[in-house]
């Protein structure tokens, strides 16, 4: 289509006409009208033909680019009438000719971008997430967890506010802020669907006057927030990448709570006297159990070498976070995606709820298909339920750990249906055809990916908010 632009552009430009190229070329002026029109590829003596007749180079008659900006919007029209959203409308197709008007022919363009985009945004689905979190767990696996550049944007900030190391204070988090520019303000406020609003203008971070919910660390959403700025972020252009931004900043702000020098220069000594515990590592930089547990899973390979998995588990079952380097296999369905997806009975994370005291410290050895893990586990309560947060590593790196010579083992046959998904045989028999369970339904789950660019926040919420408080 681009050659057809060039060629009717450079044809008008010498002042010739269809019939006056046909004659110089010896070619009928149907033809060259079919050329033109991009409904045929010429051959090359043809084009050479025709450079000849308009005293062009075969290099100026095949240019990538459209020769004007009515051209590059004729073929952008005619590229956006041969979706096929659009001929399922049953539209008819608008010819974008000298005969259209500017504005018409702008106005067209305007609304199949819209459409295309409206569409995009429709098919951004559960399925979508779940294999754009795929593959952002594998590219987290490929570097063990580990981001250095991260670590060294979070070292750059705590040097910058002299902070030394221990818990991070709300005076520290206030000079960080002001370090990168923003001012602190709490309310209460905020839209429903959003954990902070960044007001750009006037360098204002509005934050909830009391925690999100049970287990979470106040302190890690300004950090996070933070994080945005400090990495250089800008507006995701989609989901995959907005889990990216996520994964980056939940990183960023535990590296500012717990230091990587002293969090590892911690963790040496309690592996020096074979006693690693999340519970310690938790204790001695003041954060939330999952924090530690997922910071430690930052620096346990690059550090120390220990391959680690991670899980958080609803009590249902089900798995809402997971990241492994370990080759532990955890259940996925066909895209890949591990979310969602029912733990083995006979995990640890699993077993930690039929404990006779569940909150207290939980170590068990598991025999898999994939080899025998050991796993320490914590319980926290949530709005949502209660959760287990578990890490876990191959046998032979247990010794490291305190809880390392428990007694405790089960073994695993999954994904085995007969291991502990498939029913056994006596129920089966008592109960087939009998049962007729009125399943609970999440509706979100099926729904589209809310508009916007930042997945599930309400724009308009956000704006009305900022509003008020400029």
């Amino acid at each position: 289509m681009t050659l057809g632009q060039r060629l009717r552009h450079l044809r008008r430009v010498k002042g010739m006409t269809l019939d006056q190229l046909s004659e110089a070329v010896g070619r009928a002026p149907s033809q060259l009208s079919l050329i033109e029109n991009g409904k045929r590829e010429p051959k090359l003596s043809v084009l050479q033909a025709i450079a000849g007749a308009l005293d062009v180079t075969m290099q100026d008659l095949l240019r990538a680019e459209a020769p004007s900006r009515r051209a590059a919007q004729e073929i952008e029209l005619t590229h956006l009438q041969k979706n096929p959203a659009y001929s399922a409308l049953g539209l008819p197709v608008v010819k974008g000719g000298r005969r259209l008007p500017a504005d018409a022919l702008e106005s067209l363009i305007g609304l199949h971008r819209e459409l295309n985009r409206v569409l995009t945004e429709q098919s951004a689905t559960p399925e979508v997430a779940r294999r754009a979190n795929a593959q952002l767990r594998a590219d987290m696996r490929k570097r063990n967890n580990y981001f250095a550049e991260i670590e060294a944007a979070a070292n750059k900030i705590l040097l910058s506010v002299r902070h030394p190391t221990g818990p991070l204070s709300q005076r520290g988090i206030l000079d960080i802020a002001a370090q990168v520019g923003f001012t602190l303000h709490y309310v209460n406020d905020l839209p429903s669907s959003t954990r902070s609003v960044t007001d750009l203008k006037n360098r204002r971070i509005y934050l909830p006057q009391v925690a999100s919910g049970k287990g979470h660390d106040p302190r890690g959403v300004v950090l996070q927030t933070l994080g945005h700025f400090v990495l250089g972020h800008n507006d995701p252009a989609d989901y995959g990448d907005f889990l990216r931004q996520r994964v980056e900043v939940n990183y960023f702000a535990a590296a500012l709570l717990m230091p990587e020098k002293f969090a590892v220069d911690f963790l040496t000594a309690a592996k020096a006297d074979r006693a690693l515990a999340i519970d310690d590592f938790r204790d001695a930089f003041g954060v939330s159990y999952e924090t530690a547990a997922h910071r430690f899973t930052n620096l346990a390979t690059q550090h120390f070498g220990i391959p680690v998995h991670f899980a958080r588990v609803h009590e249902s079952g089900i798995v809402y976070k997971a990241y492994e380097n370990d080759n532990v296999r955890f259940p996925s369905d066909v895209t890949g995606a591990i979310e969602g997806q029912p733990v083995c009975r006979k995990w640890a994370s699993r077993t930690v709820f039929e404990a006779e005291d569940p909150y207290s410290s939980f170590y068990q050895f598991t025999d898999t298909t994939a080899g025998t893990y050991w796993c320490t586990v914590h319980v926290e309560s949530t709005r949502s339920g209660e959760f287990s947060v578990t890490v876990g590593t191959p046998y032979e790196h247990a010794r490291w750990f305190r809880g390392g010579d428990v007694s405790g083992r089960t073994v695993s046959h999954c994904p085995d249906p007969d291991c502990c998904r498939r029913p056994p045989a006596q129920l089966v028999d008592r109960w087939a055809g009998n049962a007729w369970p009125s399943a609970r339904v999440h509706s979100h789950l099926l729904a589209a990916l809310p508009p916007g660019t930042f997945p599930g926040v309400d724009n308009r919420d956000v704006y009305d908010f900022l509003e008020r408080r400029a």
